[in-house]
């Protein structure tokens, strides 16, 4: 497994977020984390993030053990829900950002962005501010930012939250289609099943700090495990449809 979780606890004043989770992710597949509000899937993803550390268990990415590590040392990219791109920045700015940081040379940064820009299907348009931006723009620019200092792993938080509707069903099939061409090893926090039925590899369903079930979104409609499954997944709105 190219990620993977063992025995994480986590607790925050009395309330367990994580409760024994244990799981693995092979390497260049999409990962739903799955469940209702509360349920502890953002607890997960800041932890294999860095970004908050695990009272007890193990997190493993590529077979090295990252929990003393910082979340800069990690290699990980990060989209959040609410883009948090930089208003005084241009697209091409806020792209080549990372790249700054890891002090990359003027022209391989030049290259990166221009590569970036052709991925998203926004060439001519680094000039422009967030603010001059379309919903769906902003996200896809979050997503290069994330992806331009060639990261190990993609941890995607509600990414599609802050879009309309239309937009957002758009842009799961453009999600699924970049990170298949990437290639890169990727979480994804929903609370919307048909985002993660249509756009992981597998799920994993949580409610309140535990594992549900895991599996794929095929496994997940056709053989629920548990009471919660049965209550939580609408079986019948999946039903005749493929999935990965």
């Amino acid at each position: 497994m190219y990620v993977e979780l063992r025995c994480i606890n986590k607790t925050f004043d009395g309330f367990r977020a994580s409760n024994n989770v244990s799981f693995g992710i092979e390497k260049g597949h999409l990962a739903a984390l799955l469940g209702p509000s509360g349920s502890g899937k953002t607890t997960i993803l800041r932890m294999v993030a860095g970004l908050d550390r695990p009272d007890s268990g193990d997190i493993l990415i590529n077979g090295k053990r990252v929990n003393d590590l910082p979340g800069n040392k990690r290699g990980i990219g990060f989209v959040f829900q609410n883009y948090a791109l930089f208003r005084y920045m241009t697209v091409a700015e806020n792209i080549a950002f990372g790249l700054k940081v890891q002090k990359r040379s003027k022209s391989e940064i030049k290259k990166r962005v221009e590569e970036l820009l052709e991925l998203i299907s926004m060439e001519g348009l680094g000039k422009r501010y967030p603010h001059q931006l379309s919903g769906g723009q902003r996200q896809r620019v979050a997503f290069a930012r994330a992806l331009a200092p060639d990261p190990q792993l993609l941890l995607l938080d509600e990414p599609f939250a802050a879009i309309d509707a239309k937009v957002r069903r758009e842009l799961r099939t453009w999600l699924r289609e970049m990170i298949e061409r990437v290639g890169i090893t990727s979480i994804f926090v929903t609370h919307d099943q048909e985002e993660a039925m249509e756009v992981a590899d597998t799920i994993i369903i949580m409610n309140q700090g535990n594992i549900e079930q895991i599996g794929t979104p095929g496994e997940i409609c056709m053989n629920p495990q548990t009471e919660f499954v049965v209550d939580f997944i609408d079986i019948e709105r999946f039903e005749g449809k493929n999935y990965y």
